[in-house]
């Protein structure tokens, strides 16, 4: 990585070393965006990449029962990677309350947030974060997440926590529980998978990770970015949304992108990478980004559903038993994730790790 102007080292020094993050920027009253957090022209998205012909599905899982849900669960896991449910059983004010709890968190003064901070934590369950990966970026991303485990085991830690939000964070976590259940049931059986008995279950939903995603208002929101552009390296991913929209997602035309449009009540699903690598490339984990908000604080609240650490995963049997030739060979998650961390948001490059 080329070394850094100095005035970007003063603003990392401020919103990293100093656990300010962006909204301490914010705070402290910043009227322009500061050249560490200006993209590329080539990078940014243009109006002319935004394709408005097309959109991603909404589907009402009221019955889940019923073929024709399960069967638009599955294209829609095959063909975009990326759908909407609605009528999915966790209630609206749970939702609202999680979200309101984000907004809560970091409206704290800087000096209580940082308690959190990722190393300076009480708990390791529990960690405030900036960007994606501050030491591997030469352009940081306009966000901050205060990241909670949510396994059994990390659950332990739960008086540890923010008191500000740590009620919400699990009230949200249990209320969504049924329904990543529910989902992997549809997908798995879409692949031949006919019962997720208690080892498959720990490769694919063993450790939870609760995000408080918060994108401070942004002069200029045009020059960056509030996460670039990159795919999940989940099993698959749950995500709230407030109404201030900007998540956009990869269209099947490669250079154009498609926005989610937020729907009240709603939670978006998308395939991670660790599906797309299980069912050897039937179900696709598909690159999306945000966009940074020039008028409000955006809050978005996912689930990231990934294996345990040492579970390893692979093609599964039941997708290659016709003989079908593996893309992919056997990865420990644990090494999978070290590897996500150690660089910047680089598309889907991570899959390379894993393919044959």
């Amino acid at each position: 990585m080329p070394p850094r102007d100095p005035n970007s080292e003063i603003i990392i020094d401020f919103v990293v070393n100093k656990r300010n993050g962006v909204k301490g920027l914010v705070d402290a009253g910043i009227q322009t965006v500061p050249e560490l957090y200006i993209l590329p022209v080539d990078e940014r998205l243009e109006p002319n990449k935004i394709l408005t012909t097309d959109s991603i599905p909404v589907i009402d899982v009221s019955n889940w029962d019923d073929p024709v849900v399960t069967e638009s669960i599955c294209e829609a896991a095959g063909k975009w990677g990326f759908f909407q449910i609605i009528n999915h059983g966790v209630p609206l004010e749970v939702l609202d309350a999680v979200k309101e709890a984000a907004h809560r968190f970091f409206g704290l003064p800087s000096e209580e947030r940082s308690k959190y901070w990722a190393g300076n934590s009480p708990t390791e369950t529990v960690a405030l974060k900036t960007s994606f990966v501050p030491q591997a970026e030469t352009v940081l991303e306009w966000k901050d997440n205060l990241s909670f485990r949510c396994s059994p085991r990390d659950l332990e830690s739960f008086p540890l926590w923010p008191p500000l939000c740590r009620d919400e964070v699990v009230k949200y976590m249990e209320s969504a529980e049924p329904v990543i259940r529910k989902l992997l049931e549809v997908l798995l059986k879409g692949l031949k998978v006919e019962e997720i008995d208690e080892a498959r279950e720990y490769t694919l939903m063993a450790s939870p990770l609760v995000n408080l995603n918060y994108y401070p208002r942004c002069p200029d929101p045009d020059l960056t970015a509030g996460v670039g552009p990159h795919s999940d390296i989940s099993t698959i991913t749950l995500l709230l949304q407030d109404d201030s929209g900007g998540l956009y997602v990869r269209a099947t035309d490669e250079d154009s992108w498609i926005h989610v449009p937020p729907v009240n009540g709603a939670l978006v699903i998308n395939m991670g990478d660790i599906l797309q690598i299980m069912s050897n490339d039937r179900y696709r984990s598909i690159e999306h980004r945000v966009v940074a908000n020039g008028s409000k604080d955006r809050v978005s609240v996912p689930i990231f559903v990934n294996p345990g650490a040492d579970a390893i995963f692979g093609p599964l049997p039941e997708v290659l038993e016709t003989g079908e030739q593996p893309l992919y060979k056997e990865v420990v998650f644990s090494d999978y994730f070290k590897y996500f961390f150690s660089k910047r948001h680089e598309g889907k490059k991570t899959m390379e790790f894993a393919r044959i």
